[in-house]
């Protein structure tokens, strides 16, 4: 039983991993499996804003558009073999519309690696 709880753990932890190709205002990447997602207890702390400024710049490699971050204004996240975050940013365009994305975001502390899941826009 447990073996089977481990190899359910690890296929849904490498699904949420996968990144497919972009487009702007298109989604990028997959989105994770929910389970175990708590919302982000302060919002406006400096690492959560930075790891949404991050995300943004990170989604711009991929794009053929251009945003510039606002803020991160609500997330989740969940305890993996580091941390899934799920945000929800506020960036504007070159005419400075506002716009909502959500970006999932895997980072680990432990070895300082990040990787960008998907991003697109919110609902």
């Amino acid at each position: 039983m447990r073996t089977c709880t481990f190899l359910v753990v690890v296929a849904a932890m490498i699904y949420a991993m996968a990144t497919p190709a972009t487009g702007c205002g298109e989604s990028y990447g997959t989105t994770s499996i929910e389970g175990g997602w708590e919302l982000i207890p302060n919002i406006n702390d400096q690492h959560i804003q930075e790891l949404g400024r991050w995300a943004v710049l990170e989604f711009l490699k991929h794009a053929n558009c251009v945003l510039k971050f606002n803020k991160v204004v609500s997330g989740k996240e969940q305890v993996v073999s580091g941390m899934n975050y799920e945000l929800v940013i506020e960036a504007s365009d070159p005419s400075e519309k506002l716009g909502r994305y959500k970006a999932e975001v895997y980072e680990q502390a432990r070895t300082k690696a990040r990787k960008l899941l998907s991003f697109s826009k919110a609902n």
